[in-house]
This record gives C-alpha cells, sequence and structure tokens, in this order.
C-alpha cells in the first residue's frame, strides 16, 4: 500500500468528485475493473469523493458515463504537475535540485555532537577525548569508530561508569552514566589522627578512640591534630589506634567589599535592537553593516543550530545578538543606603560558601567611613563539625 501512494505520487494522480444515484454500482464496478480508489469519503449518499492514478482517469469517466454520473477533476497532484507548473522557471528547478543533492551529501557528515548525562565532568572533557579519536564536527559518519572512542573513554575516565554514542541523522549522541565518586576511607585496621580541616575554635570535643589533643575554647590551625590515634596505657605503654570522634567548633567567614556613594548607574530605555549572523564552522557571515545604532547598550547572544528534522542538523548556526539600550546615570547613596547595598551583596556570597546557613550562630558587620566610600565587612560564624581523617605513618 505505502509503495502503491508512492508510485502513484510519482506518476500523478487526480482528486475527483463523482456525483449520481448509482454511485455504489460504480465504486464496485471500479474495484472488479482493479482501479484503486484512494482516500474514497462520501459527502452525501449520491456524492463521493477520491484520488485515482493519471492513467486510470479515462477508464473512470467510463464507467461513471455508463452508469449515469457525473465526473469532475477538483486538483492535480504529483510530480509531474509540480515539474509542469515550474517548467518555466529552471532557475528554481535548479536550485531545488541542488539544494537536495545538498542535502544528500550533508547528510554523510557529522554536524551536531550532543553530551547527556553528565554533571561533574565538563563538555569540554568528554569532546577533547572524542576528537582525539576522529569524533568531531564535519567527519564522514563512515569513518567514526564508536566501539573505539567509547573504550577510550572509559580507560581515561575513572569517574565515568557507562559510557554510550549514538549516530542518528547528521548528530552524535554521547550519552554517559558518571560513577558515584566514594569519599576517601581509612580503613578501620589502619592507624590515623583525627585533624582540623580548617582555622577555628573548639566548642565541644568528643574521642570515642584515642587521645584528645584540645579542649573547648581552643583555638586551632588547619592540620591540627584534634584527637590522636594512640592511647597510653599503665601496663601497655603506647599503642596505636584509628582515632574516631566529634570535634565542633567555631568557624568564621568573611567578605569585604568598597561601596561608594557616588555610582554611575545604567538602566535600560525599552529601546532594543536585533542582529543576525550565520556561522559556518567557525567563519561568522554578518547580516548587519555596524555593531548597534545605540551609544550604551547591554548584548545578549543566543545561538541555535539549524536543522532539518529532530537529528538532521546542518553545518549552520543561527546567532542572535539582541542589544538593549541603556543609558547611564549618577546616583549618589546615602551612608545607610550604601551600608546596606555592602551587607546584602556580601551575604549572597558568604551564603553560597556555606553547605548549611542553619549552622550560623552570628553575624558580624563591620564598617569604615571616609569622604567617598564605605568599606563594610561582613563575618559569619558558623558551627561546624571540622575533623578529618589523616593516616598515621610508621
Amino acid at each position: 500500500m505505502y509503495l502503491q501512494k508512492i508510485q502513484t505520487t510519482i506518476t500523478g494522480y487526480v482528486s475527483i468528485e463523482v456525483e449520481g444515484y448509482y454511485i455504489e454500482k460504480f465504486i464496485n464496478i471500479c474495484r472488479n475493473n482493479g482501479i484503486y480508489l484512494e482516500c474514497l469519503k462520501r459527502e452525501k449518499t449520491t456524492i463521493i469523493h477520491a484520488n485515482i492514478p493519471v492513467k486510470e482517469f479515462k477508464r473512470v469517466a467510463k464507467i461513471a458515463k455508463s452508469n449515469k454520473c457525473k465526473v469532475k477533476i477538483k486538483e492535480k497532484k504529483g510530480l509531474p504537475f509540480f515539474l509542469n507548473k515550474y517548467r518555466k522557471r529552471k532557475i528554481f528547478v535548479i536550485s531545488l535540485v541542488i539544494m537536495l543533492l545538498s542535502l544528500v551529501a550533508l547528510s554523510k557528515f557529522i554536524w551536531n555532537i550532543e553530551i547527556t548525562g553528565n554533571v561533574n565532568i565538563s563538555n569540554d572533557e568528554i569532546l577533547e577525548i572524542v576528537k582525539s579519536e576522529g569524533l568531531e564536527i564535519g567527519k564522514l559518519k563512515n569513518k567514526v569508530d564508536a566501539k573505539k572512542i567509547v573504550e577510550k573513554i572509559r580507560l581515561q575516565r575513572s569517574d565515568v561508569s557507562w559510557v554510550g554514542i549514538k549516530i542518528s541523522g547528521t548528530n552524535a549522541v554521547i550519552e554517559i552514566v558518571e560513577a558515584d565518586k566514594a569519599p576517601e576511607v581509612i580503613d578501620k585496621d589502619e592507624y590515623c589522627n583525627i585533624v582540623a580541616k580548617k582555622d577555628a575554635m573548639i566548642i565541644n570535643a568528643n574521642a570515642q578512640n584515642g587521645t584528645l589533643q584540645v579542649k573547648e575554647g581552643d583555638v586551632v590551625k588547619a592540620g591540627s591534630v584534634l584527637i590522636a590515634g594512640w592511647l597510653e596505657g599503665k601496663y601497655t605503654g603506647t599503642r596505636y589506634v584509628h582515632a574516631t570522634g566529634e570535634v565542633t567548633a567555631k568557624v568564621w567567614y568573611s567578605e569585604k567589599e568598597k561601596i561608594y556613594y557616588k555610582q554611575k548607574v545604567k538602566n535600560k530605555t525599552g529601546n532594543s535592537e536585533k542582529k543576525y549572523s550565520i556561522n559556518i564552522n567557525n567563519f561568522a557571515i554578518n547580516f548587519y553593516k555596524r555593531l548597534s545604532k545605540f551609544e550604551i547598550y547591554d548584548t545578549i547572544s543566543a545561538e541555535k543550530k539549524l536543522k532539518v528534522s529532530s537529528n538532521f542538523y546542518l553545518p549552520f548556526e543561527l546567532i542572535v545578538k539582541e542589544n538593549y539600550e541603556l543609558i547611564e546615570e549618577e546616583k549618589i547613596y546615602t551612608k545607610e543606603e550604601a551600608k546596606e547595598i555592602g551587607v546584602n551583596k556580601l551575604s549572597e556570597k558568604l551564603n553560597s560558601q556555606i553547605e548549611n546557613t542553619e549552622d550560623i550562630v552570628n553575624k558580624y558587620i563591620n564598617t569604615n567611613e571616609s569622604e567617598e566610600y564605605i568599606e563594610v565587612e561582613v563575618i559569619y560564624e558558623v558551627l561546624e563539625n571540622i575533623g578529618t581523617e589523616e593516616k598515621i605513618a610508621l
């Protein structure tokens, strides 16, 4: 059935309307004579619509006439009618043929590489490996050895548990499953100390195994031994152990910045313009003469790879640059306003450094004022478990 549809499209077909009281008889005679009425639809009891091959029209008309039915051609479709329609437009036809041949040629190459599943591994790291093995933009698909590339990634990346490469159309999809990175754990049979991860002041220390080296109120540096991996007995002497325990301490985080009272602020006017260009293998073709008609502006660029279908990418990339006009104004802040700006800005920075903001116990704000600016310092005091294991080298 599918091949028959393709054949009728190539040879041409017509959409007809048949009207008469003996429609059922007309349909049966056509079927008995091997005439296929495609897309047969009944409008009324006396009217039907159907598609038939061009070569069958005379036979159909004869059958209709013998059954006192009228036949009208509603539409002519298919390749012969298309070519006939554009026979005087040779340039169009030639261009169409060239375009079709170009698409066939382009389909032999890879024009897009997509990486999925990676979170901690960057795309650039994967692309560097696959490129060294011949998988890159513009490469012939039959020259790519997917199995070899998969093996190379597995050998070079211990943080990849599974990798697969699928080439569909002109798109190469690299699927990554990252390995769960297990934290470095010292075996319980090995001797170790508990040391400080960072500078801090001890709040509470508890040794489950080993000898406690600090007490509440002590200030320690990063790397200081908190719980020593040894025990000393009256009769057993000194013996090494795997130290365990928990040490809670106050850790300080700080950020400092100058906020000037007089600042130049840029605001959007609401005016914008778009600039278009096409990137072909890192060669840009701009469709504009000048950068912008605005004196001061902010630019946001968007890049989109052109494709015919979901997996048929073309070697062209459309770049849209949108320029937003800005107006520069001078703004003068009071000391309180400048201080608030500084505190908010620095607090945001500090919050991004702390794993759990609920552990913040104190927040200190220090300022140093001058005629031109106010220097703001924000300090967070955070409770943390600062202990980490460190193997004892004997």
